[in-house]
């Protein structure tokens, strides 16, 4: 049996300019069990999805992570094309057959496990919960480089848990017993009581909450929060703390397929390629820079023997060495070398540095767009997971 009372949060307000809003929570009777996952195929499902020919990915259709997402395939020269903006599908005009429907996270991993969809970006927060262990799902790039939080334990800071500093210690606590439990707040009913049980915390009650969870512990209706934690400002400004051995997750953005689809489904798995090349192309470069400078030399194994005594001027395989004509008293002639190397932006100017004391000069640099290797470790990765 459970109850649904809506509270007011005013008193805690996010920010300053914050209007009244209402903590819905329903309260359960005992600790949940782990559940299995929710979606279930059938045979109806799985005809429907075999009737079409189109290749669907999902993306998220609100917040910032939908705006990152499209900034990120806009990036990778994959811009979204959106006819009406209140529609929910549209397309990718570099890559045919293939439709994006704009969805809720929650609702692009269930569609994955259905059938309904093929790919889908999320949060591996989104994944985790939703997916609950489904095999179904398979990660095809599981580091887009953004959308990063974590998932945590958090408790007040104040009261029996002054002096609590880690999850041992809060489970330790004489408090809780099978007549009072901790109780817990969380939208994570899945990964919240999986992580209570291997953690061996025995008595524990969770409650469902949409919104200013921040708020439960100071209204009285739980003891602590499982929530996704960025910065951790807000915990902070609620008068909240994570605990050593709290975090449950480590969540970002990430490019999930149904193993189903890749499979059976034609054109999938070519498309799936593509993304994931363009992904880690763009991904790889975004931190480098092609460092260019001239260098005076007697040849190009002398001129890079110089440059590979310095370990930051390395680039990806080895420098890249080439003449520089120049016409002096009516000769052609190549005293000085171009050099060619990338570099990541936080090694740019000590490598600067190195260049100009082993002799280079006229140096030029510039930001790199994309780093496309022979072969993406990630490709070789998913084939191998597929068993192909």
């Amino acid at each position: 049996m459970s109850v649904v009372f809506l509270l007011p949060v005013s008193p805690f307000p996010t920010t300053s300019s914050s209007s009244s809003k209402c903590l819905s929570v329903k309260f359960t009777v005992s600790c949940r069990s782990v559940a299995s996952p929710v979606t279930v195929l059938n045979e109806n499902v799985d005809n429907q999805a075999s009737q079409r020919n189109e290749v669907r990915l999902g993306l998220p259709s609100k917040g910032r992570m939908a705006t990152d997402t499209l900034d990120l395939l806009k990036d990778c020269q994959l811009t979204v094309r959106q006819v009406n903006p209140r529609q929910y599908v549209a397309e990718i005009p570099q890559i045919s057959n293939l439709e994006v429907w704009f969805q809720r996270p929650k609702d692009i991993v269930r569609k994955l496990v259905s059938g309904d969809l093929d790919l889908g970006i999320v949060g591996l927060d989104t994944v985790q919960e939703y997916g609950q262990g489904e095999e179904d799902l398979i990660l095809v790039h599981d580091a887009l480089d953004y959308g990063d939080c974590r998932l945590s334990l958090a408790i007040p800071k104040y009261g029996i848990f002054e002096n609590i500093n880690s999850l041992k210690e809060l489970a330790q606590m004489p408090q809780w017993t099978p007549e009072r439990p901790l109780r817990v707040a969380t939208g994570f009913s899945y990964l919240g009581p999986k992580f209570m049980n291997e953690n061996g915390l025995k008595h524990v009650t969770f409650s469902t909450a949409d919104g200013a969870l921040e708020a439960a512990p100071a209204m009285g209706i739980a003891d602590a929060i499982v929530d996704l934690v960025s910065s951790g400002t807000t915990l902070r400004e609620n008068n909240l703390k994570e605990i050593e051995g709290g975090v449950i997750l480590e969540s970002q953005a990430i490019l999930v397929a149904s193993r189903r689809s890749l499979i059976q489904r034609k054109g999938v798995l070519d498309i799936t390629h593509e993304m994931i090349e363009r992904l880690e192309a763009h991904l790889r470069a975004s931190d480098q820079f092609t460092v260019t400078a001239n260098m005076r030399g007697s040849s190009a194994e002398e001129v890079a023997e110089r440059v590979l005594s310095q370990t930051s001027l390395s680039g990806l395989q080895g420098p890249t060495v080439s003449p520089v004509f120049c016409k002096r008293d009516g000769k052609v002639t190549s005293d000085y070398y171009a050099i060619v190397i990338c570099v990541p932006k936080k090694a740019l100017y000590k490598s600067v540095q190195q260049l100009r004391a082993i002799g280079g000069s006229g140096v030029l640099i510039s930001p790199l767009t994309y780093i496309f290797d022979e072969e993406t470790p990630r490709w070789r990765q998913l084939l191998s997971n597929l068993g192909l």
